[in-house]
């Protein structure tokens, strides 16, 4: 079995929950200036770097079986809790989009 570099893939957690929140912060952005199909746009491609980090997760902990225990380190751990981070800030814009377009109707 490969072994699995848990810095890198820390990082590369971090990098796409990042990505993922700044692109659901420029779509609030987007939303509170009337533009909803930007807002959309941005919103959707946030889910992607949330997914594509999520992917990275679970690549990372379908090499945690018995045989190959990953011992998580304290950057790892904070990569997970970013990631989780963007999710929720994600499912909060969504809601202030929402917000906003009742709101100008």
């Amino acid at each position: 079995m490969e072994n699995i570099n848990l810095d890198k893939t820390a990082f590369q957690i971090t990098l796409h929950g990042g990505n993922a929140k700044d692109l659901a912060n420029d779509a609030l952005v987007a939303a509170k200036k009337g533009d909803y199909e930007q807002a959309e746009q941005l919103l959707a491609e946030a889910n992607k770097e949330f997914d594509l980090g999520h992917q990275v997760q679970s690549k990372a902990m379908q090499k945690d079986d018995s045989d190959n225990r990953i011992v998580p380190t304290l950057l790892l751990v904070h990569a997970k809790d970013h990631l989780m981070a963007a999710k929720t800030e994600i499912k909060l814009i969504n809601e202030l989009i929402d917000l906003h377009k009742k709101l100008d109707k």
